[in-house]
């Protein structure tokens, strides 16, 4: 408990650096690279938290508990985000994270539980991946007919707010139904017998406090971003999809692959897996309602590539890991996709 101490100790020095440098007016890239850090850290003390709580619970109840918590930075991204008017932030960071979460981090953990099975071969309960990727395809489903619309300049394509706004309910409701019905899965199976490394109380103050910290240190994150990005030539839709989504999801990237590489096929699949899900069906619902409060709002009109990259995205994580189980080279398969949509996004 000393390493994790003087760690927790770490993340907050690095955490009030990164506030003196917004407060204090440093330069756009010393200040984004202390947030960069600093949500890193903050993800990892969720992530460890989660798992502490987890400890009292199965592996839906976890995986659940530990996407929610491990998706605030990107919550507050967003939020950020579109109160400063950066909806191409915004927008690319939410699908972004889609893409980072099915195909970058669960690339990385199908070759980390790959390389701790004795034959090779990742196997884990298919019924969650297979919800995962109806869940996917839903919101491709919503996200695909806004963008057929827009391209043919039909009567729809003049109400594209009011379609978002209704899709973003129906898939609200819809996710509700699954997380009720996923959650109960649980039930017949016992808790973990690891002895949890610290009390439920202290578990609790973390998440709490680093949630908190996650959310200030997201608005100094994207406050930063864009002269950042801008006096280092990145794009801004490169930067929303892969730098802002990769920070924002530190906490699948450290915490799926190290369950994976302990042998724990089933909670790192509902890591990952419950996080793609919950940003698709609830968090990008969710923020397009919470963005009518802005003078900008969010809707599911969406770039035609990404169009197509999300709905392969859905078919890729039907085809990989519908069947509950998963080889390594599936998994370098998924990483390969993701970069060549990151190498695309870089030079739109």
């Amino acid at each position: 408990m000393r390493i994790i101490w003087t760690f927790v100790g770490l993340v907050a020095l690095v955490t009030a650096a990164a506030g003196a440098a917004h407060y204090g007016g440093a330069p756009a890239l010393l200040t984004c690279a202390l947030a960069t850090v600093a949500l890193a850290g903050l993800a990892w003390i969720v992530s460890f938290a989660t798992e502490q709580v987890g400890e009292r619970f199965g592996p839906a109840v976890t995986g659940v508990l530990q996407s929610t918590l491990g998706n605030l930075p990107e919550f507050f991204i967003v939020i950020f985000a579109l109160s400063a008017g950066e909806i191409v932030v915004a927008r690319t960071s939410i699908i972004g994270s889609i893409f980072a979460n099915a195909l970058l981090v669960l690339g990385l953990v199908i070759i980390a539980g790959c390389s701790s099975s004795a034959d090779g071969v990742m196997r884990f309960q298919a019924r969650l991946p297979k919800d995962n990727a109806t869940l996917m395809l839903l919101a491709s489903f919503l996200i695909v007919i806004l963008g057929i619309s827009a391209a043919s300049g039909d009567r729809a394509s003049g109400h594209v707010e009011a379609i978002s706004i209704v899709g973003a309910i129906a898939l609200l409701v819809t996710y509700g139904v699954w997380l009720a019905d996923y959650l109960r899965s649980d039930r017949p199976q016992e808790p973990s017998q690891a002895t949890p490394r610290t009390s439920f109380a202290v578990a609790v103050v973390l998440l709490g406090v680093a949630g908190v910290g996650a959310a200030f240190v997201s608005d100094w994150f994207v406050t930063a971003l864009t002269p950042a990005m801008a006096r280092i030539g990145v794009p801004k839709a490169f930067a929303g999809l892969v730098i802002v989504a990769i920070a924002g999801n530190a906490v699948e990237n450290t915490a799926g692959v190290v369950l994976a590489l302990k042998g724990q096929s089933d909670l790192a699949i509902s890591v990952v897996k419950n996080s793609v899900a919950q940003i698709a069906a609830f968090l990008f619902p969710a923020l397009v309602l919470t963005s009518l409060l802005f003078a900008t709002p969010l809707t599911f009109a969406l770039a035609p590539v990404y169009i197509g990259a999300l709905l392969l995205t859905a078919l890729a994580l039907w085809q990989i890991t519908g069947d509950g189980e998963a080889t390594r080279f599936e998994g370098v398969a998924l990483i390969a996709l993701y970069v060549i949509l990151a190498v695309l996004t870089f030079f739109e």
